[in-house]
């Protein structure tokens, strides 16, 4: 039996990449599955009709089976005008659909279906804010184009169950149900019935509030949800199920909340997959601390099982193929990253992938152990490298390809890595889940977009991100540092060296730990490396053996060398006057027969340069009277040579 999934991701280069389930957690299967076009390009509609009304709800009533994509029925569209006379309503349904009528109410309507919208005379102008209702009955068979088919039917070869599922994201919830594919209008509602034969059951969105004999040995499962809902949320998945429920405890919560799980009904499924979905509780009950009480607590989570070679996040209940722990983690993750608060456009996809994906570090961190959520970022940063000029933010022109949007390594892992890296920079996991939640909070319901989450950021930390997201968000590739170290006694001084992995971004800054290793032990710097040539000098009383950069891997970078210069001290120290030291207002350098233009520098222990002078002149005082008492480094430099002395101020 199958116990784990290997996706196949096919990365920009066209080379293909395979990866064990534990090395590529987190990419839930929005990949390029056999039959997936890899340049398939869903051109954004424009459409300016389709702007003329708010979506309020959508009533799917549909029959379907498990062995075919042929769907007939009706959706009712609820809506409200947003303009001062709408004559007409524009919807989007593939016409590879038949529309068989359209009403409002138990009038009808006249309407023509090309080019996948159909354009309804609604026989009166309906004018703003009124509130009306579309009808639309249609029939046929829904086109299989690979794993974005907006409906799939299919065989699980190691179970040997035929399922019909739904998959709508990005672009084809159009394909099974007719619809507005905008993210932003969200509906306030969704009702979904689904009529099969009696030997299946349906799942679907929201709380299944009854199942319904209807004749011809078929039942009825009725669906719903009072949830906004975003349009390819929305979901039914059709086969021979068992329902499997379990609940969870949230702390906080004086109720426990439902997973209701449609899985296949075959006892030895249940037996080999239980531990798994009983898992789901605790993951419930975790991220219900760590982000906010589970968005759709008042109705539920659960899964349909599908042989879809990954999982879709469909709120309140997810498509899977499997049970893997990073999956579960990552789909769940997507509740409230995702469903709950959703991405304003497809080019912030980041806010639904980069949070799911770094939902999985977390589910590792927290019930698993540091070790394997380390190895999970390890993986991601490798991915990630494997682009160097890739951004996370789509640029516009890129926002309809469908393998840009579900890039591997820039939405996923580099989206949870940079995640990661402001869980550093802020460097207070309080403040850091206090942002989570506030933008859980603010945004309930909604969408949002990078700079949405950027300005929480900066309002719970009081901090400026601007720097951060443009290089890490908006700009491209990553930093390679270059290390040149060395040792005067107490004295390290390390010269830190960033360039870059892509043009388009030609510097970044970033705070940055080193590890001094000794005999015995060991000691992390931290520091702000704001320069792209920075020297940090530190006072470590121990007899250094290496140094290490970034040694718990909370940045993406590339260390590209790292070097100890074991006479750093390249001027003779007896040519060298610096006095006095300790020192209360003035400091004095000399240095005796040696002519030449000379940087003389005094920094603080952090590497800041705090007075600067460049002469020829062989004698020169500083002036710290300003200075508080405490450790400094004199810098000298020369041609090539450099020199630095510890200094303490009064």
């Amino acid at each position: 039996m199958k116990k784990s999934v290997l996706f196949i991701f096919l990365l920009l280069s066209n080379i293909l990449l395979i990866a064990q389930e534990y090395d590529i957690a987190g990419f839930e299967g929005k990949c390029l599955r056999a039959g997936f076009p890899h340049s398939k390009i869903y051109p954004a509609v424009t459409i300016d009709a389709l702007q003329d009304y708010d979506v309020k709800y959508y009533h799917l009533d549909l029959e379907a089976d498990n062995t075919s994509t042929f769907i007939k029925g009706s959706t009712e569209i609820g809506a409200v005008s947003n303009v001062a006379s709408l004559g007409s309503f524009v919807v989007e349904l593939i016409t590879d659909l038949t529309v068989d009528s359209v009403l409002t109410g138990s009038t009808s309507l006249s309407f023509i279906h090309s080019n996948d919208l159909i354009t309804v005379n609604m026989g009166y102008p309906v004018p703003a804010g009124e509130f009306f209702r579309v009808k639309i009955f249609y029939h046929g068979t829904v086109p299989e184009e690979g794993f974005f088919s907006g409906m799939t039917s299919d065989i699980d070869n190691d179970w040997g169950n035929s399922v019909t599922w739904t998959l709508s994201e990005p672009f084809n919830a159009k394909d099974w149900f007719p619809c507005k594919q905008d993210l932003q209008d969200k509906a306030d509602s969704v009702m979904i019935d689904i009529t099969v034969p009696d030997s299946l059951m349906a799942g679907s969105n929201g709380r299944l509030i009854n199942t319904v004999p209807v004749e011809g040995g078929k039942t009825r499962y009725e669906w719903r949800s009072y949830y906004p809902t975003d349009y390819y949320l929305i979901s039914m998945t059709v086969a021979d199920y068992q329902d499997y429920s379990i609940y969870a405890h949230p702390a906080g919560l004086d109720d426990s909340i439902l997973i209701q799980n449609f899985i296949y009904d075959n006892t030895a499924y249940l037996e080999q997959n239980r531990e798994l979905i009983d898992e789901t509780a605790t993951l419930i009950e975790l991220f219900s601390d760590l982000y906010s009480l589970y968005p759709f607590a008042n109705e539920k989570y659960g899964h349909c099982v599908a042989p879809m070679g990954g999982a879709m996040e469909h709120q309140t209940m997810t498509t899977i193929d499997n049970f893997s722990f990073y999956l579960v983690a990552h789909e769940l993750g997507h509740q409230w990253f995702g469903d709950n608060v959703t991405c304003a456009t497809w080019q912030d996809i980041w806010i639904n992938e980069g949070f799911a994906s770094y939902t999985e570090y977390l589910a590792y961190q927290n019930l698993r152990s540091q070790t394997y959520a380390g190895d999970w970022m390890d993986n991601s940063h490798n991915w990630a490298m494997g682009l160097p000029d890739g951004s996370v933010y789509i640029p516009f022109d890129e926002a309809s390809d469908v393998s840009r949007i579900f890039s591997y390594a820039l939405s996923y892992k580099k989206g949870a890595a940079i995640i990661h890296m402001i869980r550093f920079e802020l460097d207070n996991d309080s403040l850091f889940f206090t942002t989570l939640r506030e933008f859980q909070q603010e945004f309930a319901d909604s969408v949002a977009t990078g700079d949405d989450f950027r300005g929480v950021l900066e309002d719970i930390s009081g901090r400026d991100f601007s720097w951060f997201f443009d290089q890490w968000y908006y700009g491209s590739g990553f930093p390679r540092f270059g290390i040149e170290w060395s040792r005067d006694g107490d004295t390290v001084s390390i010269r830190s060296t960033i360039t870059t992995s892509s043009n388009n971004t030609p510097s970044f800054k970033t705070s940055v730990e080193f590890r001094l290793n000794y005999q015995g032990g060991d000691t992390t710097i931290r520091v702000f490396q704001e320069q792209s040539i920075q020297t940090f000098n530190m006072y470590v009383p121990y007899d250094i053996t290496s140094l290490e950069v970034d040694p718990a891997n909370w940045i993406l970078n590339h260390v590209s060398s790292i070097s100890y210069i074991p006479e750093y001290k390249e001027f003779e120290e007896r040519n060298i006057r610096v006095f006095p030291n300790p020192f209360s207002t003035s400091l004095n350098v000399i240095f005796p027969g040696q002519p030449g233009l000379k940087e003389i520098s005094l920094l603080d222990i952090s590497g800041k340069e705090l007075i600067k002078i460049v002469s020829e002149h062989n004698e020169f005082t500083l002036d710290g009277s300003h200075l508080p008492a405490g450790l400094y480094f004199l810098r000298i430099r020369k041609d090539d040579k450099s020199y630095v002395k510890k200094i303490v101020k009064f």
